[in-house]
């Protein structure tokens, strides 16, 4: 299934609170949830103005439907085309 990284345009993003984060988790989750198995959020990383977050999801349309259901921004989606590592040198 095609995985996905997902930019979040949120000013501030960097200095909510961890009960902030855990509620927009919580917030993720219920939709994830109602949307079922097909789509998967597999961790985010949060920086000062932006969240990155990496989907796995059947199609963009999915994961940006769980954008505007959820009530997040999606102001990127790509489709992720290879993973690469310090394992890939060798």
């Amino acid at each position: 299934m095609p995985k996905y990284v997902i930019e979040r345009e949120i000013p501030g993003a960097g200095q909510l609170t961890a009960e902030q984060l855990k509620g927009v988790s919580q917030s993720s989750c219920e939709v994830l949830r109602n949307m079922g198995p097909e789509i998967q959020w597999v961790q985010s990383y949060v920086t000062n103005d932006k969240i990155y977050c990496v989907y796995i999801a059947p199609s963009e349309e999915m994961v940006r439907e769980h954008a505007r259901k959820g009530g997040f921004p999606a102001n990127s989606v790509k489709a992720v085309t290879a993973i690469i590592d310090p394992a890939t040198a060798e």
